[in-house]
């Protein structure tokens, strides 16, 4: 099974006035810390909402020109056997490269693979396209396995 992970992390940012300017430092940062080795990873910016109100917030908390700076890390874990599996593998894999960065698992996915497979069997499948020279007639030009074993 195939899983789509979602990791907040909260980087810090120093010498920063703006929220936006916060932000951006955030992504470069993360980004320089992640490549090349995990360079798959999504970064986005995170949603923060207010406890109370449920309003929506900026993603970056400043205070003495210092921040703090939600970022979204987004993957895919291959080959996992269940939800759990994926996230410590996604936690591994990032924390390694953040270090002394809070990592916390917002959301993890199945990846459905089954939408790419059928397309690619229909392909080739319907009436009215053409069949390329030649592809039945080898089903006849091959003799069958029982066959070959009593000769």
């Amino acid at each position: 099974m195939d899983c789509r992970v979602v990791v907040e992390a909260a980087v810090p940012v120093y010498d920063v006035e703006t929220a936006d300017e916060a932000v951006r430092i955030a992504i470069s940062k993360t980004g320089e810390m992640l490549n090349p080795d995990l360079s798959y990873v999504e970064i986005n910016m995170g949603e923060r909402a207010c406890p109370n109100c449920g309003d929506e917030r900026d993603p970056a908390f400043i205070a003495a020109d210092e921040g703090l700076v939600a970022l979204e890390l987004e993957m895919t874990v291959f080959n996992v056997e269940r939800d759990e599996h994926a996230s410590r593998v996604a936690r591994k894999e990032i924390g390694q490269r953040l270090e002394n960065i809070p990592l916390e698992v917002v959301e993890v996915d199945p990846v459905e693979d089954d939408e790419e497979d059928d397309e690619e069997t229909t392909i080739g499948d319907s009436p009215d396209s053409a069949e390329p020279s030649g592809e039945g007639e080898d089903d006849e030009m091959l003799p069958e396995f029982e066959e070959l074993m009593d000769e």
